[in-house]
């Protein structure tokens, strides 16, 4: 099973300046057509035969052009969704510094911002959606899964067996896509965010 993992493309909060998280923006012009170039890119070089995305609107149109250009089957999984980022979600960056001060010495993986999810619950979500693909799509060859940076950063590292407290911070681009492959009891990492499409 190979899984094209692929971020949403810019969304308004990008512009706002905001914590986006769960708060619902739609894709920018400009990430309107990072999703083109992206779709017109993967439906050149592989043949996805599913595509699974989060409800969130960035992403579900994100993978609507997608599904366009490939012609298959569009799952929503609510799973997929962006780190619960709580009272944070649409704050300026600049009211939440003054309102919710991140802690000095951090903050705990089991403990959530007000009205959020911890780092805890976030990794158990996507360890449980990743779950969910192989076992469900076990037969599918190709899948894309269009999603959010923290939840690909999650993925990532679910997929490569690294433990919570030692997570890697993959960053992903706008449109970034990410190829890994499960073979038997292996995982392959093809390449990490690649946005040569768009160049």
């Amino acid at each position: 099973m190979k899984l094209l993992i692929i971020r949403h493309g810019e969304s308004q909060a990008d512009l706002l300046d905001v914590h986006e998280g769960r708060a619902d923006y739609p894709l920018t012009e400009t990430g309107l057509d990072q999703a083109k170039k992206m779709a017109n890119y993967i439906s050149a070089h592989f043949n996805v035969e599913l595509i699974i995305a989060s409800p969130l609107q960035r992403a579900q149109k994100t993978a609507e052009i997608l599904q366009d250009k490939c012609n298959c089957v569009l799952i929503v999984e609510p799973d997929l969704m962006e780190y619960n980022n709580g009272v944070l979600a649409g704050m300026s960056r600049k009211e939440a510094a003054i309102k919710y001060p991140y802690p000095k010495e951090g903050r705990a993986m089991h403990v959530a911002i007000e009205g959020g999810e911890s780092e805890i619950d976030f990794r158990y979500r996507v360890e449980r959606i990743l779950s969910k693909i192989q076992s469900e799509y076990k037969e599918v060859e190709c899948i894309a899964i269009v999603a959010h940076g923290g939840t690909i950063m999650n993925l990532l590292n679910c997929a490569m067996n690294i433990p919570l407290a030692n997570s890697i911070k993959t960053f992903t681009d706008d449109t970034g896509i990410h190829l890994i492959e499960f073979k038997e009891q292996d995982v392959f990492i093809h390449f990490l965010n690649s946005t040569k499409y768009l160049d």
